[in-house]
C-alpha cells in the first residue's frame, strides 16, 4: 500500500513538474519590452539582472572575468558565508578527530613516488597561487586555487607518512586570510558606500594589477581555502606516530 502511494505521489509531482515547463508561460528576457523593478532606486528598468553583468562587470569591477567579478563584488555576501561554511567543517573535522588520537602504521611510498612528489610540489603550489591571483583575468579563483594548493600538500602525505603539517601554521595563515576578507569589506563600508565595496582604483583592464579589491580578495581566499583543506586533510591523516 504505501509503495503504492509513494508512486501514485511521485507520479503527481513529476507531472506537476512537466506542466509547469511545458505549459506555464514565462516572461521573454530577451524582448525590449521586460521591465523589472530596480530594488535599489525602486524604479523600472529594461535590462535583466544578467544582462547587467555581461554589459557592465568590465566598466563596473574592471575585471575580465565576470564570474570572479560577480562572485566578489556583486554577490561578495555569498562568498562570505561559503568562506564561514567552510572553516565551519574544518572546524568540526578537527574537534571530532581531536578525541581519537589514533595511531596507525602507514606503508613507505616508493622511491618514484617519493622523489616524484618532491619534484612537482613547487609548480603545484605555483599553479594554485597564478590561479587566484589571477582570479579577474582567467578562470579560477580563491576557491580552486586553494584547492590546488591543497592537492599538493595531500601529494606530500601520500608519498610521506611521517608528513603532517603545524597545526598553528595553518590556524595562523587561516587567520590572517579571513582577517584581510573582513577588513577590505570594512574598508568598503568606510571609504565608499556598502560593506565589500570596490573603493580601490579599478586600473587598467587587463592588467594584473587592475580590479581594485578583487584581487586581493582573491588571494585572502586562496589561502584560506588552502589552509582550511589542507587542515581538514592533516586532520584525516591521523595521529603523528
Amino acid at each position: 500500500m504505501r509503495r503504492a502511494a509513494g508512486i501514485i505521489l511521485a507520479a503527481l509531482l513529476f507531472s506537476c513538474i512537466i506542466y509547469a515547463f511545458t505549459f506555464v508561460k514565462t516572461y521573454d528576457y530577451s524582448s525590449s519590452d521586460y521591465y523589472y523593478t530596480n530594488p535599489v532606486e525602486g524604479g523600472m528598468a529594461n535590462e535583466t539582472v544578467t544582462e547587467h553583468y555581461l554589459d557592465n562587470t568590465k566598466n563596473e569591477t574592471g575585471a575580465i572575468n565576470a564570474v570572479t567579478a560577480i562572485v566578489v563584488e556583486y554577490r561578495g555576501f555569498d562568498t562570505l558565508g561559503e568562506v564561514t561554511i567552510l572553516f565551519t567543517a574544518s572546524t568540526g573535522v578537527s574537534m571530532l578527530l581531536y578525541a581519537l588520537h589514533e595511531k596507525r602504521k602507514r606503508r613507505e611510498a616508493n622511491l618514484i613516488v617519493k622523489e616524484g612528489s618532491k619534484i612537482v610540489l613547487p609548480f603545484i603550489l605555483l599553479t594554485g597561487g597564478y590561479i587566484f591571483i589571477h582570479g579577474h583575468l582567467t578562470p579560477g579563483g580563491g576557491f580552486p586555487g586553494g584547492s590546488v594548493i591543497a592537492s599538493g600538500f595531500l601529494l606530500m602525505m601520500v608519498a610521506y607518512p611521517k608528513y603532517f603539517l603545524k597545526e598553528h601554521r595553518i590556524s595562523i595563515t587561516e587567520s590572517i586570510a579571513g582577517f584581510v576578507f573582513i577588513i577590505m569589506g570594512l574598508l568598503g563600508l568606510v571609504f565608499a558606500s556598502y560593506f565589500l565595496q570596490n573603493f580601490l582604483p579599478l586600473g587598467n583592464v587587463g592588467m594584473l594589477f587592475s580590479a581594485g579589491i578583487i584581487p586581493v580578495i582573491y588571494i585572502a581566499i586562496g589561502f584560506k581555502v588552502g589552509a582550511e583543506l589542507s587542515g581538514i586533510i592533516n586532520n584525516l591523516k591521523g595521529v603523528e606516530e
